[in-house]
């Protein structure tokens, strides 16, 4: 009678111990980072790998027990070392699957192997002892591969590295948890990647020799997909805490008051509840608290209503009407109409027309972004122009900047009545240069302009009227003027970043209009007759599309 030994390990494990160590044979520090890190660009990848070498590649084995696995590894030439009880993977394992902690028995050992460069790196093997009734756990964790990860070890950790590395690899990869093994001295970060390319890479380890509890803290909280949720779920509730302040003008008295009692006195508030919104105020950045005093940060400065470019009035508008008309933004998405007109009974620039206090109040939130225009007069020169015509200019802000940039210079602000009104004011050290002309930019515009300023404007509308007003325009500027487009451009690829992303949706609530890529305004130039010369980029995620006429060619 022959007997036979049931085998320690499933052929399942026994497979994808060898798989680890090919991959990890096929690859070094510089192979892996562009592997699971194809987002940053060689210049990052390269700084990384001089903080970072990879250390190991990591998987989970489900034994039913752990004696002779030693042994039986080495029969398959796997040649481990010591066991060391695992702490981080036995918090996760025993979290995801409701198992308590005592009863999970998680070891660790590891394996000599070499890089695709001959250099010495590891295999680190999780051996979770597995009774039968656990089965399902094997199962899930050899499917998706949860544990399964490259470990880059820190060269010289410390705390301003750590901070760094970390922000660098989760603009990459979201956090995904992490833990200190007491048994080794060390702390691990994880990252994943759930849609990269190559799923061997889509999980990362930042291994750091030593305890680095703040740090870690931070990590395993961010690693909560909940807390994140939760925080762009409560945006709406920072929106109302500023413009509460605005509306208090708080951050106003925050210039001579300090103390709570004195700040509730002067803004008429109940002194327990304005503490509370002070210190939702101090989590925003907003405001800075000491001991019992407060103060404005840089950024609570701009809500001054005295600060050069104050944003109080956006905070108002933000947190009022525009508010209001976001509320309605399901609306906009099921049909495609702008939810604005729904809430007010009229579209955007009508109600504003019919109220001077909202539209006056408009035009002020309209300067808080003028930000923008700050870098117009150093991408463009204007000083081989005549005239410059500012079409629907608004509160005139752009075309001040331009013609006190460039002395000998005249301007044309061109807008409806009641926004030429609103930018008498604003104009007024410039009004011996300036000819306010009220009218239509749909039907026409003055024909005398060496430049053409189009700031703001294309975004209110749908494509069909962008061409018309494009249009309006190739037909009665001078074939020599150019014309100056600012914009927030939508980024080419949806893993960029920019302003224009939110605001695109805030032009489906409140005008109808929307945001753009470059390319997009490039098709629409073109199909009035203009041609794009350059794209220079402002503050604010803005950027300057400078066109002319296209030359005509005749056969």
């Amino acid at each position: 009678m022959t007997s036979t030994t049931t085998p320690l390990l499933a052929t399942a494990d026994l497979a994808r111990v060898t798989a680890a160590i090919d991959l990890l044979g096929a690859n070094d520090t510089a192979s892996v980072l562009a592997a699971a890190l194809p987002s940053l660009d060689e210049d990052h990848r390269a700084a990384l790998a001089g903080h970072v070498t990879l250390d190991h590649v990591a998987l989970p084995i489900f034994p039913e027990t752990l004696v002779g696995l030693a042994e039986e590894l080495a029969a398959q030439g796997v040649e481990v070392g010591g066991m060391t009880p695992s702490v981080v993977v036995r918090e996760r394992l025993s979290s995801r699957y409701g198992v308590p902690q005592h009863e999970l028995e998680v070891g660790i050992v590891r394996a000599a192997v070499t890089d695709r460069t001959g250099l010495p790196r590891e295999l680190e093997i999780f051996a979770v002892v597995t009774p039968p009734e656990w089965a399902h756990i094997a199962e899930d964790e050899r499917e998706h591969g949860r544990e399964n990860h490259f470990a880059l070890a820190v060269r010289r950790p410390d705390p301003v590295v750590l901070q760094g590395l970390r922000a660098t690899l989760a603009t990459a990869m979201r956090p995904d948890g992490g833990g200190h093994n007491g048994y080794e001295n060390s702390t691990v970060l994880y990252f994943r990647d759930e849609h990269g390319a190559d799923p061997a890479f889509r999980r990362l380890e930042l291994l750091c020799a030593g305890r680095f509890p703040r740090l870690l803290a931070t990590h395993r909280r961010e690693s909560c997909a909940g807390t994140g949720l939760l925080r762009l779920l409560t945006g709406a509730w920072a929106t109302q805490a500023i413009a509460t302040a605005a509306e208090l003008r708080l951050l106003d008295h925050l210039d001579t008051i300090g103390d709570l009692p004195g700040l509730a006195a002067a803004t008429g508030t109940d002194e327990h509840s304005l503490g509370r919104l002070l210190r939702y105020l101090t989590a925003l950045g907003v405001v800075h608290t000491s001991g019992t005093r407060y103060g404005p940060t840089g950024l609570g400065a701009l809500l001054r209503s005295d600060a050069a470019g104050s944003m109080r009035p956006l905070a108002l508008m933000y947190g009022g009407p525009f508010y209001r008309s976001f509320a309605a933004l399901a609306d906009a998405v099921r049909d495609g109409g702008e939810s604005y007109a729904k809430v007010f009974g009229s579209h955007h620039f009508e109600h504003m027309a019919a109220d001077p206090d909202l539209a006056e109040l408009f035009h002020r939130s309209m300067a808080s972004s003028n930000a923008m225009f700050a870098g117009v007069t150093g991408v463009f020169d204007f000083s081989a122009a005549r005239m410059v015509v500012d079409v629907a200019g608004g509160n005139g802000e752009l075309l001040a900047r331009v013609l006190r940039a460039t002395p000998a210079l005249r301007g044309v602000l061109m807008d409806r009545p009641h926004a030429l009104t609103a930018a008498r004011a604003r104009l007024a050290e410039v009004a011996d240069r300036v000819t306010l002309v009220p009218g239509d930019f749909t039907e026409s515009v003055p024909g005398i302009g060496d430049v053409y300023l189009l700031s703001r404007v294309l975004h209110d509308w749908d494509d069909e009227q962008c061409r018309a007003i494009l249009a309006t325009c190739a037909r009665d500027m001078p074939a020599h003027a150019e014309l100056l487009v600012v914009e927030r451009l939508l980024p080419e690829t949806a893993d960029a970043d920019s302003l224009a992303i939110p605001w695109d949706v805030h032009m489906l609530c409140n005008t109808g209009g929307r945001e753009r890529t470059g390319s997009h305004y490039r098709e629409l130039l073109a199909a009035a007759g203009f041609e794009v010369v350059e794209t220079r980029q402002l503050p604010l995620d803005a950027h300057l599309v400078r066109a002319r006429r296209a030359l005509r060619h005749t056969p």
